[in-house]
């Protein structure tokens, strides 16, 4: 039985996952080399540079995914989500968020939102009214009477609006920063941290990397 660890190198941390147990570092922080075998995926060339000088036998699962889809450049991390569900829609709310839309295991498109943090930003460029911190705990069957409301509508609405069209009665699967917030305006909605690593480990299985699986994530 193969003891694996997997790693996702994005740009502000390294997510990991062994045995259940999920942590993240900061690439700069990280310095320790790791026993297991490693697999990982990257979004970050200068992140993967400094980790693979202290893990040089990891290995790269990019090559290793299949995804039936005809979306241009769609990227490594929203890939491997992809990979872990057959139907459904997969909301990754962190910097940006992104929606994915799975049919019977193809991928039928998605598209990208600013994350809560960008539209913060843009607010306070238009004007130094907008310059104060949203109100996200309005409801959103009522109209705002204030300015931290209306900017917490407007960011809110904006976005579960366009999750609720995309996604009709299908199960929507949540992670990220944010995925746990969102996934509360939601009835079929479910928060699931792990979902990148369980595309990961779904490759690995039908890659034939692990012949008898540890666990189900």
């Amino acid at each position: 039985m193969m003891d694996y660890v997997l790693c996702d190198i994005g740009n502000s941390f390294l997510h990991f996952y062994h045995n259940g147990h999920i942590w993240q570092e900061k690439p700069e922080q990280y310095h320790k080399p790791i026993n297991q075998q490693i697999f990982y995926i990257s979004v970050s060339p200068t992140n993967l540079s400094h980790f693979l000088q202290i893990n040089p036998n990891a290995i790269d699962l990019a090559p290793y995914f299949e995804l039936e889809t005809e979306y241009v450049g769609l990227g490594i991390d929203r890939l491997a989500v992809c990979c872990a569900i057959e139907n459904g829609v997969i909301v990754d709310a962190g910097s940006a968020i992104t929606i994915d839309v799975m049919e019977n295991g193809k991928h039928l498109g998605g598209y990208i939102l600013p994350g809560f943090g960008s539209y913060i930003q843009a607010y306070s460029q238009i004007s130094p009214a907008l310059d104060v911190m949203p109100d996200l705990s309005m409801d959103l069957h009522l109209l705002p009477q204030n300015t931290k409301s209306a900017l917490g509508w407007g960011m809110l609405r904006s976005v579960v609006g366009l999750i609720s069209e995309v996604s009709a009665d299908k199960p929507i699967y949540f992670l990220g920063g944010d995925g746990k917030f969102l996934s509360r305006f939601f009835q079929n909605s479910l928060y699931h941290q792990a979902l990148l690593f369980v595309g990961m480990q779904k490759t690995l299985e039908k890659k034939g990397f692990l012949k008898e699986c540890r666990e189900s994530i």
